[in-house]
């Protein structure tokens, strides 16, 4: 039966996604572009031999239109025989982009596969796929949820007040995030991954000397007359510090199968175990994580507590506390060099980076198990276990 496993994993430093960020003067299918030279020279692959590359972006507009993958991949100097395609399901469409390729290299579609992502939130703000006055969903939604769906940060709000979650624990979990991606940086935990770009060699916004107390300071990012009205539980908790920024930057992965990995003579990282994806309330739209956790577990046949090291994607400090109290999971194996709060999330990437953080993490810790999901905007998430080799 054929395995896929990874044999390589990259990722850009992450910047600031505004003006003065420090990647902002890249192109966004520059930046893809030099994930994928940089996958080929450290894997030492033929690229003539990738049967497809599969990248996910949120805001597919402007710069980052018309298959913005093909372009990176014609960027990054692979020949022109080379294809790809580019996905979306929102913050973990790089994850899925994962998930595809995988499930290619699995079935006998391919044997060479890229899985990558990209977002330039500098260059091509959120939501700028969605003209003012313009509709995304349509009225059968608008029929099934009369009362109207809320964004991500009301979500976020609505997930701390049903998980009794207050201001100071979502600042501490975030404080916590920056120490422990600053530690990472020190001890060298990211010098594998990441492939330095024009100068910038570390994520930008992780903050070493982040506080509780600097984090009380900050307002409520969110706060709104109407929804407050609306949803009088909400206590408005939900600031800058304990929420991911927005970023800049992009990440790949090299998936093949075992066999062609040892014709080849490339290393394999890690085995992609399982898969899963699932759907949830659209209104509160970011607890998908705990059905998805739990629903590859089950296809993996494996316990929480088989799972050594676990990367959840922190849209918001609520999201991980929220899936911590539903699963049980130990948080001192969540997330154990930083998440998004410190490292930043840039949305088409950020899948794709997890893999690559957690592939590395594994590897440096001696661990076995490794299980990645992200919460996704509609109600969305994936999830899905690596088992190191």
């Amino acid at each position: 039966m054929r395995d896929a496993v990874i044999v390589e994993a990259v990722r850009t430093p992450i910047g600031k996604g505004r003006p003065n960020g420090a990647l902002a003067h890249v192109h966004p299918v520059e930046l893809l572009a030099h994930t994928l030279r940089t996958l080929v020279d450290r894997s030492g692959v033929d690229p003539a031999l990738i049967d497809d590359v599969i990248g996910g972006t949120v805001d597919q507009v402007g710069e980052q239109a018309m298959n913005t993958t093909r372009y990176a991949v014609l960027s990054a100097g692979f020949p022109e025989s080379v294809p790809a395609t580019t996905v979306d399901r929102q913050c973990g469409s790089s994850q899925q982009a994962v998930h595809f390729a995988a499930q290619g290299v699995l079935s006998g579609a391919y044997d060479l596969v890229v899985a990558c992502g990209v977002e330039s939130m500098s260059r091509v703000p959120m939501w700028s796929n969605v003209p003012a006055g313009a509709d995304p969903f349509g009225p059968g939604v608008a029929e099934r949820y009369p009362e109207g769906l809320v964004p991500q940060g009301i979500s976020a709000e609505l997930i701390a007040a049903k998980w009794s979650l207050g201001r100071g624990q979502l600042d501490a979990f975030a404080v916590s995030s920056h120490r422990k991606a600053a530690a990472a940086w020190d001890g060298g935990r990211f010098d594998a991954e990441v492939a330095p770009l024009d100068g910038v060699a570390r994520d930008e916004c992780v903050r070493p000397d982040s506080t509780p107390r600097t984090l009380a300071g900050l307002r409520p990012a969110y706060h709104d007359p109407a929804f407050a009205e609306r949803f009088p539980q909400i206590e408005w908790n939900i600031t800058a510090g304990n929420a991911s920024p927005i970023n800049d930057g992009a990440a790949a992965v090299l998936i093949t199968s075992g066999e062609t990995a040892a014709r080849l003579g490339l290393r394999p990282l890690a085995r992609l175990h399982s898969f899963a994806v699932t759907g949830s309330d659209p209104l509160l739209m970011l607890t998908g994580v705990v059905p998805a956790t739990e629903k590859v577990l089950r296809r993996a046949r494996l316990g929480l507590e088989d799972i050594d090291l676990f990367e959840v994607n922190e849209a918001f400090s609520s999201v991980v506390l929220a899936w911590q109290q539903e699963t049980g999971a130990d948080l001192a194996k969540v997330n154990v060099h930083g998440g998004a709060l410190a490292l930043g999330h840039p949305l088409g990437a950020s899948g794709t980076r997890l893999t690559t953080t957690l592939v590395h993490a594994l590897r440096a810790r001696g661990a076995r198990y490794g299980l990645q999901t992200m919460c996704e905007a509609g109600g969305l998430a994936n999830a899905m276990i690596l088992e190191a080799v």
